[in-house]
Order: C-alpha cells, then sequence, then structure tokens
C-alpha cells in the first residue's frame, strides 16, 4: 500500500463511511492523475442502504491533491522549509436524483446547513444549488436532479504531516454528518421515480 498522507486522508473518510453504515457507489470510485499538470484525484459516491440503484439520495465526494500541495508535502518530507503548507481540496455534492417533476428548491436547502462539521479547523461553506433535467428523444423531460455542493479544503499541519492518525479524528464527523443529511433529504415530500434495479 501507497504510504502517503493523501491516501491515508482516503483511508479515514473510508473508515468514516464505513462506520456510518453508507453504502459504497463501487463503479462511481475513480483514482486518478493529471499526466499534464500531476494533480491527483479520488472521486467516489456513498448512498443510504437499501436505495436501489441509482439511489434516490446520494453524496458524491472529491479529495484533490494538487501538484504545489506534493512539492510542498516533498519538502517537508524531506526536511526543507515550506511556504505553505500542502492542504487538500474537498468537494461533498449532496444529490438527489431520480425525480420525477421539477423539484422546489426551498425545502431542500431547509434541511442543509451553510457549513459542514469542522474538519480540523476548517469548514466546507455550502454552494447555491443546481437542477439537472434528463431529456428524451422526443425532448420531453424524464426526469430531475438537484445537487448542492460543500466546498474547501484541509490544510495539513505539522502534526498531522508527522502523525496521519490525526486525520482519524478531524474526519471522523465526517460519515455521520452525511449519512444524517442523506436521511433528511430522503425524508423530504418530493415525487421519486423507481429505481431501474432494487437495493
Amino acid at each position: 500500500m501507497l504510504d502517503h498522507v493523501f491516501t491515508d486522508a482516503i483511508g479515514a473518510l473510508r473508515d468514516t463511511f464505513e462506520k456510518a453504515f453508507l453504502e459504497r457507489q463501487a463503479f462511481e470510485e475513480r483514482f486518478q492523475m493529471d499526466v499534464l499538470l500531476g494533480d491527483t484525484t479520488w472521486e467516489t459516491s456513498y448512498g443510504l442502504p437499501g436505495e436501489g440503484l441509482p439511489p434516490r439520495v446520494q453524496a458524491d465526494i472529491t479529495l484533490d491533491w494538487p501538484t504545489w500541495a506534493q512539492s510542498s508535502y516533498r519538502s517537508w518530507y524531506i526536511g526543507d522549509p515550506t511556504d505553505e503548507p500542502p492542504r487538500i481540496e474537498i468537494e461533498i455534492v449532496m444529490r438527489i436524483q431520480r425525480l420525477a417533476s421539477m423539484p422546489d428548491v426551498k425545502p431542500v436547502l431547509h434541511v442543509l446547513p451553510e457549513a459542514s462539521p469542522p474538519i480540523g479547523a476548517e469548514r466546507l461553506e455550502r454552494s447555491a444549488p443546481t437542477v439537472e433535467i434528463r431529456f428524451n428523444n422526443d425532448l420531453e423531460a424524464e426526469d430531475w436532479a438537484l445537487e448542492v455542493s460543500y466546498e474547501g479544503s484541509y490544510e495539513l499541519d505539522e502534526a498531522t504531516l508527522a502523525d496521519g492518525s490525526i486525520l482519524d479524528d478531524h474526519f471522523s464527523a465526517m460519515g455521520g454528518w452525511i449519512a444524517s443529511t442523506l436521511v433528511r433529504l430522503g425524508d423530504l415530500q418530493l415525487d421519486f421515480l423507481p429505481a431501474d434495479e432494487e437495493g
């Protein structure tokens, strides 16, 4: 296994999601590197158990490790001074899908806090919602989806770089927060289409 602070962060998030009994959408997970720019990205999706495929509500999680963060981490690793500590860019998208009609956005935003729980000293900030419409070949709307993202970054200070287990403490609240948020979204009185495949 690769010994790197970025993979430690991925492992910490996976652990907290499993402890919250969230269900990983296996075919949605990607670990990729931009060969031109050098950025490394991990993407995954989790939903509530028994939702079917696709689930009515899910969280899409993206961690991004930019090239400059790798350079900063390498400098720290070999004992050179760094101008800025490395940061992991984080995006969590709360997605409601399989909607049979255009959703009312206000009740959705009412159950979504403006910021995430703390991740170390940081919080992710909520963005404005996005509505997606899928059309059939006759240009009739077939289904809708609504997304609200939380974005921010997590700074890796000296203590965290030296002891990766601190990541477990800093990310520990995320699983419960995402699970409870998905439950609140799933409890909204929205008109859902049946799943393509039962969970």
